[in-house]
């Protein structure tokens, strides 16, 4: 059975490498150059971080925790070193997955203008979105209308204004509108509590939960690629509407957590390799570099 291993927390890292491994084919015709990507599922985080020298009695700690890894079978919660603390205000530890749309991830027909920016539906698939939310559709013909969009404005619960340029195409159907769901790329999110506030900025990490308790297993790291948009609401959570990179490798599903404080923030990770190592010298100063990568 695979354990939660507990890292050290002392001393911090002096140097770090934190990589995002993308799983992106590519093609290019060897008569006109053109070329054409198809991005897969693979989607993590992996690196190396470098702790100082010490001496043995503080090395024993981490000599401890990389074989109680086991190699890579068990895990132990990580981030970017140089990023554990939000630069955000939110003063909760953590946000919930709430799905604002009249229904979630159905069947839907869509228009799409290219000049208005405008995505219209022949049902009301939009009631309870603002301006700052995100929809991720699917199903369009054009591929330029697939994808998450941010709504500029909110028109009315059939008719959104989106950021991103459109290609005009007309009653599609077997649409899907969606949020929080597989191949996301931001979130739609409650705060903790009826009085929790604060910003989520830019940079900011986020731990994806499996479930509603701070218990539950953490199945994704994600970053804020923009401020999150905050819509203040009365007598109930305020709403929270967050970019993020990577996209979501599952549905997050209403009231599952996402970490923001420095305690929750953190995902799952294991060692990248079976062997471990380190060194000493004559004065018995030791050499410890950590590898890692997401666990999936």
């Amino acid at each position: 059975m695979n354990k939660l291993i507990t890292i050290p927390t002392s001393p911090n890292f002096v140097n770090s490498q934190f990589n995002l491994l993308r799983a992106v084919g590519a093609t290019s015709s060897p008569f006109s150059g053109k070329q054409r990507t198809q991005e897969f599922d693979l989607v993590a985080w992996e690196g190396t971080a470098q702790l100082p020298p010490m001496n043995r009695e503080t090395a024993v700690n981490w000599q401890s925790f990389l074989l109680e890894c086991v190699g890579t079978k068990n895990h132990f919660h990580f981030i970017d070193p140089d990023a554990q603390t939000p630069q955000g205000t939110y003063d909760g530890d953590t946000l919930a997955g709430e799905v604002r749309l009249a229904s979630n991830n159905a069947s839907r027909t869509l228009s799409f203008n290219a000049t208005t920016k405008k995505i219209t539906s022949t049902s009301a698939v939009f009631a309870n979105l603002v301006a700052g939310d995100f929809v991720t559709i699917s199903g369009a013909n054009n591929t330029e209308n697939n994808g998450t969009f941010k709504l500029t404005a909110f028109t009315s619960s059939t008719d959104i204004t989106v950021d991103a340029a459109l290609v005009t195409e007309s009653s599609t159907a077997n649409c899907t509108v969606s949020q929080n769901i597989k191949g996301s790329e931001a979130l739609s999110l409650a705060a903790a509590t009826n009085t929790a506030t604060g910003t989520i900025k830019k940079g900011d990490y986020l731990a994806i939960f499996d479930g509603s308790a701070t218990t539950s297993n953490r199945i994704q790291l994600v970053m804020a690629t923009a401020d999150a948009t905050e819509t203040a609401q009365s007598g109930s959570p305020n709403h929270y509407s967050v970019a993020i990179q990577p996209k979501l490798r599952s549905d997050l599903a209403d009231s599952s957590l996402v970490g923001f404080s420095s305690t929750y923030n953190k995902s799952r990770f294991r060692l990248a390799d079976n062997e471990v190592t380190w060194n000493a010298d004559r004065v018995s100063l030791y050499g410890i570099t950590v590898a890692f990568t997401e666990v999936i």
